[in-house]
């Protein structure tokens, strides 16, 4: 799906050296984060089974939402440990270890936020993504134009706005196999509810943009 050079970065040490001390810091303003919360209250269901991958210290779920159990994931096991949603972590690097130690159609809902530009073989990932949600679980993958230019690969750098989404929608597009498919994907951007499409003015001039990636697992 991506050629050779498309997976590199500018930085091509150890992912796991990069991330080995803990940013507590806020990686989008809070304009994103308000639309991302709105969204997981929209789309996602109390008492189910949540995978936050590639998370950190913060939560964007809503709080007033409850959940059968949140799994979390990243690179820092310190960050891991600071965020208060997660009943249970685990820390791997995906650019290394491609299959999660899960089990298959174990969760309702994947969630990524602003790190699917960092994955090097999203093909593999997205495949690891469909095996491990149940039957019309669901997978929101949401970033804005901020990254850590040197740990994101060059498909992902080089791409305008517009570019990175459909990237993402190609990386959903990619899994087809015996067991099924992502249906069609859903963007979301701004303060939109529309299933199409659409740049729309943003509530806040100077504020991150917001876009998130949505598919749910059909099986065959």
């Amino acid at each position: 799906m991506l050629l050779a050079q498309e997976r590199t970065k500018l930085d091509p040490t150890d992912d796991a050296l990069f991330y080995e001390y803990p940013r507590f810091v806020t990686h989008v303003d809070p304009s994103f984060i308000k639309q991302l919360t709105n969204l997981y209250g929209d789309r996602l269901k109390p008492q189910t089974r949540i995978l936050d991958l590639m998370s950190s210290w913060v939560s964007h779920l809503p709080e007033g939402m409850e959940f059968a159990h949140v799994e979390g994931h990243g690179l820092n096991g310190e960050e891991l440990g600071r965020n208060p949603r997660l009943n249970h972590f685990f820390v791997q690097n995906l650019n290394q270890n491609l299959q999660l130690p899960l089990a298959d159609n174990e969760f309702d809902a994947v969630l990524n936020t602003v790190s699917v530009q960092y994955l090097q073989y999203p093909d593999a990932i997205f495949s690891e993504i469909y095996r491990i949600l149940k039957p019309n679980g669901i997978a929101i993958i949401s970033f804005s134009n901020r990254m850590f230019y040197q740990k994101a690969i060059q498909a992902w750098r080089d791409g305008s706005e517009q570019k990175r989404v459909d990237l993402v929608k190609t990386y959903f597009n990619s899994v087809s196999n015996s067991m099924g498919k992502f249906s069609a994907t859903e963007v979301v951007s701004s303060d939109s509810s529309s299933n199409l499409w659409q740049w729309l003015p943003r509530a806040n001039n100077n504020g991150d943009p917001f876009y998130a990636v949505i598919a749910t697992k059909i099986s065959s």
